[in-house]
């Protein structure tokens, strides 16, 4: 769980912090802020899902984490109701600490947002950029194109911060974590539970999408952001441990030199 705990944590810090910073360097100018904040979002992204994706799958995303337990438990595969439960906690307390975080390395006093958000466009927009957020991440696992989630995922949401009116939160870590910082990206408690609420009837539609698609996905959910172990080490050690000795080397003919 400390995986998912420290990247939620920076995925937040990545975007408080950048969106701090592009409010300072770029006063005045929201769409240069919002270049700004975008393109260090879409880069920190990628390098945190390849960087934990090896230790727990990088889902970073309560959202990723339920529909991971949920196409998988047929079949076997993909998280258990108690790995589920951690993985979700991990997430969100991750994500405000990585929001206070953020506030501390730029002086920023840690307080609850006051940037109303929520709107009927807003909520349409949470749940289009969750949907195929879904879709894309468990797509990639199915067709064994894991390696490819950390760029893959990453110019996804910097992509979606542009086509919809809500910059695609489409996490509820990430979304309570912004709560925590009354900056650039953070949004106000009052809106919250809409975002939230939008993102898991987003979560609901990929799920329906993904198997529209790929109806036996499900086996494949142990593959989801990335293909991971939970003890690589031991693995690492038994796969050594199994290789056959070699042969003994046959004893020489040669005669001696006289």
């Amino acid at each position: 769980m400390l995986a998912e705990m420290l990247g939620t944590g920076l995925l937040v810090t990545v975007v408080v912090g950048s969106g701090i910073a592009a409010q300072r360097l770029s006063s005045g100018d929201v769409g240069l802020q919002l270049l700004q904040n975008s393109l260090a979002t879409t880069l920190g992204l990628a390098v945190l899902i390849l960087m934990f994706g090896p230790v727990s799958g990088a889902h970073l995303n309560p959202v990723v984490s339920l529909a991971d337990w949920f196409l998988g438990r047929r079949a076997g595969t993909g998280l258990t109701l108690a790995a589920l439960g951690a993985y979700i906690a991990s997430q969100i307390v991750g994500g405000v600490a990585g929001a206070v975080l953020a506030n501390a390395m730029f002086g920023v006093p840690t307080s609850l947002a006051t940037t109303d958000r929520l709107s009927g466009g807003h909520f349409l927009a949470e749940v289009v950029a969750t949907t195929f957020l879904v879709a894309l991440i468990f797509s990639l696992a199915r067709s064994h194109r894991g390696a490819l989630a950390g760029p893959a995922v990453g110019a996804y949401i910097g992509a979606a911060y542009w086509f919809t009116s809500s910059t695609s939160f489409a996490n509820p870590a990430v979304t309570v974590g912004r709560v925590f910082s009354d900056t650039f990206t953070g949004i106000a408690p009052g809106s919250a539970p809409g975002f939230v609420a939008a993102q898991l009837v987003g979560l609901v539609l990929g799920v329906a999408v993904t198997l529209a698609l790929y109806p036996d996905v499900g086996e494949h959910a142990d593959d989801v952001v990335m293909p991971h172990s939970e003890e690589p080490a031991a693995q690492s050690s038994t796969a050594t441990d199994d290789r056959p000795l070699a042969a003994p080397a046959a004893p020489s003919t040669k005669e001696p030199d006289v």
